[in-house]
C-alpha cells in the first residue's frame, strides 16, 4: 500500500522559512516524479514544484528563487525548503507521487 505523508507545515511570519517534507512508503521514491501543489481557500490547486525521477527540478514562477526541492532516496523523502515566505504563499501544500496524494499540510504566513 502506497502512502504519502506531508509534514513541516505551520505558522511563520512574512519573510520567514519553513521546510516541508513528504515521506513515501510502499514504493521507491526515485522511480517517479514528485510534485508539490498548493491550494489556498477559494482558489484552485496550483503547481508549486517538481523533482523528476532523474533529479531535475522545476518551479512555478511564483516560488522560483525562494523554494528549493531536495530528495533523500535513502529515506524515501522529498523536502521543500521555503524561504522568504510571502502573504501569497499560505495554503494547504500537497505532495503527489502519481497517482497518489498526501493529505496535505497547512502553511500560514502572518504579516
Amino acid at each position: 500500500q502506497v502512502q504519502l505523508v506531508e509534514s513541516g507545515g505551520g505558522l511563520v511570519q512574512t519573510g520567514g522559512s519553513l521546510r516541508l517534507s513528504c515521506a513515501v512508503s510502499g514504493r521507491t521514491l526515485s522511480n517517479y516524479n514528485m510534485i508539490w501543489y498548493r491550494q489556498a481557500p477559494g482558489k484552485e490547486r496550483e503547481f508549486v514544484a517538481t523533482i523528476t525521477s532523474s533529479g531535475s527540478t522545476y518551479y512555478a514562477d511564483s516560488v522560483k528563487g525562494r523554494f528549493t526541492l531536495s530528495s533523500d532516496n535513502a529515506k524515501n523523502t522529498v523536502s521543500l525548503q521555503m524561504n522568504s515566505l510571502k502573504p501569497g504563499d499560505p495554503a494547504i501544500y500537497y505532495c503527489n507521487h502519481a497517482p497518489y496524494w498526501g493529505p496535505g499540510t497547512q502553511v500560514t504566513v502572518s504579516s
